[in-house]
C-alpha cells in the first residue's frame, strides 16, 4: 500500500523515506566531491605542481563519470541494486584515498578518473533507483529530491571545501570523502528492499564505438574551453559537434545502442524531453561565469560572489519541490511557464550583468535573475525526468533512467565550452579587466537566452505528443 500511495507524506514516510535518502545521498557526494574538489584545487597546484595539468583534474573526472553512467544499466542487470551501490561506493572510496594519497599531478590525476567512475555510477543510479523503488506518482517527487540533494551540495560544498584549502588540509578534504561512502553504504544496506528484482537485460550489445565517439566529442570540447585562445575553442567546439553528430547519426542507425530508442529523434516524445533538457542544462551554464563578473564589474568579494551566484541551486531546489506536486494540468502549464521564467531572468542578466553596478538594488536585481533561473528550470525538471522513464520502451527503462547522467555531463561540457567560446571571442581575456568582462557578460548573456526559448518550444511540443497520444 505505501508505494500506491501519492504526495509527499508517501514520499517521506515509512520505509520510502530511507529509500529516498538512499537516492538523495548518492547525488549529494558526488556534488560535494565536485565542489570541495573545484575549492581545493589551487591549493593542490601549490603542494604538488602540476599547474599546467589543473583542467584535466575536471576532465579526466567527467569523461570518468560519463563511462560510469554509460555501464550502469548493464550493472543494474549482472548484479543487482544493492552491489551496484557497494562497487560504485567502493570504486568511488578508492579514487578519493588515491587522491588523498597523491604526492605528484598524475597521480591525483589517477584518482580523479577512478573517483569519476563510482560517482558517475552513483548518480545514474540515483535516477535508476527512482523507477525502481517508487510508484509512477512519486517519480517527480523523487526526481526533485535528487535536485535539492544537488542545490543542498552546492551552497555546502564550496564552505567546506574552503575550509580544508584555509588550513592547507587539502587532502583531508579527498579523504573526507573516503569517509562519507562507508556511511551511504549503511543507509543502502539498512533501506534497499530485499529481492529487488535485477534489471532486465539490456536488448542491444554494448555500444562501445558510440561509447567511444561520445567520449572523445566530451574530451575534445573539454580540451578547447581550457585554451585562452579563442581559436582552440572554436576548434575544440566543432571537432566535439563532429563526434555528436556521428554519435547522433549511430543512435538512429539501430543495432547496438547507448541511449534508449528514439532518444535522437525529435519526432518521439522521448527525443523531444531529451531536447528540452539538454537546452535548460545549456542554459544553466551561463552561471559559470557569474563568480568573475561580480568581482570583476561589481566589486564584490568571492565569497558573497560565489554565494549570490548559488541562489541559481537555490531557485532550482525551491523550483522542484514545489512543482513536483503539481496536478497534470498544472504540471503542464509549469511546464511551459518554467523556460519563459529562465528566458527572462538571462534577459535580466543582459541588461544588468554588463554595467559596473555597485548599489544593493542593482545587486539585488542580479540575484533575482539567477535565482529565478533556477526556479524555470526546476519547475520543468522534475516532470521531464518523469517523462524520460514513462516514454521510454519497458524494457530500456533502466536504460533510460540511467541515460539521463549522461544526458547532464554531455550537455554541461558542451554548455561550458560554449560559454567559454563566447567569453574569449568577446574579450574576456583580451583585452580583459572591466572592459573585457563587460563585453563578455553582454555576449554570453545575449546568446545563452536563446536556450531556453527553444527549450520553451521542445515542452510545447512534448505537451502536443501528450495530447496527440
Amino acid at each position: 500500500m505505501e508505494r500506491e500511495r501519492s504526495g509527499w507524506a508517501a514520499l517521506l514516510s515509512g520505509g520510502n523515506a530511507a529509500r529516498c535518502a538512499v537516492v538523495g545521498g548518492g547525488m549529494v557526494l558526488h556534488a560535494l566531491n565536485t565542489f570541495i574538489t573545484v575549492t581545493v584545487m589551487p591549493s593542490v597546484v601549490r603542494d604538488i605542481g602540476g599547474l599546467q595539468f589543473f583542467a584535466w583534474a575536471t576532465t579526466l573526472y567527467v569523461l570518468a563519470s560519463l563511462l560510469g553512467g554509460a555501464f550502469c544499466a548493464r550493472l543494474l542487470h549482472r548484479v543487482g541494486p544493492r552491489w551496484s551501490y557497494r562497487a560504485a561506493l567502493l570504486v568511488f572510496a578508492l579514487g578519493s584515498l588515491g587522491c588523498g594519497l597523491a604526492g605528484s599531478m598524475p597521480l591525483l590525476l589517477a584518482g580523479r578518473f577512478v573517483q569519476g567512475l563510482g560517482a558517475g555510477t552513483l548518480s545514474a543510479l540515483s535516477f535508476t533507483m527512482v523507477r525502481v523503488l517508487f510508484a509512477p506518482p512519486l517519480w517527480s517527487r523523487a526526481i526533485s529530491v535528487i535536485s535539492a540533494a544537488w542545490g543542498v551540495a552546492t551552497l555546502l560544498g564550496p564552505a567546506v571545501g574552503g575550509i580544508f584549502a584555509q588550513y592547507g588540509a587539502w587532502r583531508a578534504g579527498f579523504w573526507s570523502m573516503s569517509l562519507v561512502a562507508p556511511l551511504l553504504l549503511l543507509l543502502v544496506e539498512l533501506s534497499l528492499p530485499r529481492g529487488i528484482a535485477r534489471a532486465a537485460a539490456p536488448r542491444t550489445a554494448m555500444a562501445l564505438l558510440s561509447l567511444a565517439v561520445l567520449a572523445g566529442s566530451v574530451l575534445c570540447v573539454s580540451l578547447g574551453s581550457t585554451a585562452t585562445a579563442p581559436a582552440w575553442n572554436v576548434l575544440g567546439l566543432v571537432a566535439a559537434g563532429a563526434g555528436l553528430a556521428l554519435f547522433v547519426w549511430r543512435e538512429g542507425r539501430g543495432g547496438a545502442r547507448l541511449l534508449p530508442s528514439g532518444a535522437c529523434n525529435l519526432a518521439t516524445p522521448l527525443g523531444t524531453t531529451y531536447a528540452a533538457m539538454s537546452l535548460l542544462l545549456i542554459g544553466i551554464n551561463a552561471e559559470i561565469f557569474v563568480p568573475y563578473f561580480l568581482q570583476t564589474l561589481h566589486g564584490m568579494q568571492p565569497i558573497y560572489a560565489g554565494y549570490l551566484s548559488a541562489l541559481m541551486s537555490a531557485g532550482w531546489t525551491t523550483g522542484s519541490v514545489i512543482s513536483a506536486s503539481a496536478r497534470p494540468a498544472l504540471a503542464h502549464r509549469v511546464m511551459v511557464l518554467g523556460p519563459l521564467a529562465m528566458a527572462a531572468s538571462v534577459a535580466l542578466l543582459f541588461a544588468l550583468m554588463p554595467h559596473p553596478f555597485t548599489s544593493p538594488p542593482a545587486l539585488a536585481a542580479i540575484g533575482l535573475g539567477m535565482a529565478c533561473m533556477g526556479l524555470g528550470i526546476g519547475m520543468c525538471w522534475p516532470h521531464l525526468g518523469a517523462r524520460v522513464f514513462a516514454f521510454a520502451p519497458e524494457s530500456e527503462r533502466e536504460l533510460a533512467a540511467a541515460s539521463i547522467t549522461i544526458v547532464i555531463m554531455v550537455t554541461n561540457a558542451f554548455g561550458s565550452a560554449l560559454g567559454g567560446m563566447i567569453t574569449n571571442l568577446a574579450g574576456l581575456t583580451m583585452p580583459g579587466g572591466v572592459v573585457g568582462a563587460a563585453s563578455a557578460a553582454h555576449w554570453l548573456f545575449g546568446c545563452f537566452v536563446v536556450a531556453p526559448l527553444a527549450a520553451a518550444a521542445m515542452v510545447r511540443r512534448l505537451l502536443r505528443h501528450a495530447v496527440g497520444g
